[in-house]
Formats: C-alpha cells, sequence, structure tokens
C-alpha cells in the first residue's frame, strides 16, 4: 500500500505547551540548548571565581557577565 505524507500548519501558544515537551521536541531534532556549544570546565572555572571573590567582598561583575554569555550566549 503506497504511502501519503502532508505538511499542515498549524498555530499554536507556546505557553500551551508543557515544558518538558519542548525540551523532548528539542532533543528528537538533535538540539541540546543546554550545553551545545559551552566548555563546562571553563564555565566551572568562571563560577568559581565569582564564587571566592563574592566570598572575600571583591567585585564579580565581570566574571558573572562572563558566565552569563558562555551559557545563555547573551547579556540583558
Amino acid at each position: 500500500m503506497p504511502r501519503v505524507y502532508t505538511e499542515v500548519e498549524v498555530d499554536i501558544e507556546l505557553d500551551e505547551v508543557e515544558t518538558d515537551d519542548l525540551i523532548e521536541e528539542l532533543e528528537r531534532r538533535g538540539y541540546d540548548y543546554n550545553t551545545k556549544g559551552v566548555d563546562a570546565n571553563e564555565m566551572r572555572e568562571v563560577l568559581e571565581r565569582i564564587w571566592y571573590n563574592r566570598r572575600l567582598g571583591r567585585d564579580y561583575q565581570e566574571d558573572l557577565n562572563r558566565l552569563i554569555y558562555g551559557v545563555l550566549g547573551k547579556i540583558c
């Protein structure tokens, strides 16, 4: 029996879709936004510097910005 494929466009509100379902779909497509392109060792070092400087009452804003950018890819 022959198979027939079709495309359908559906308007949905992402707020109506469960977060776990969205993550599952991204993983199915081969996307992992939590780790793709992120050097975990480097980010851990940055986090340790932030922790250390915070404990000593030193400025850690630059490292904090680096950590945010390194993990999220954006600032603000």
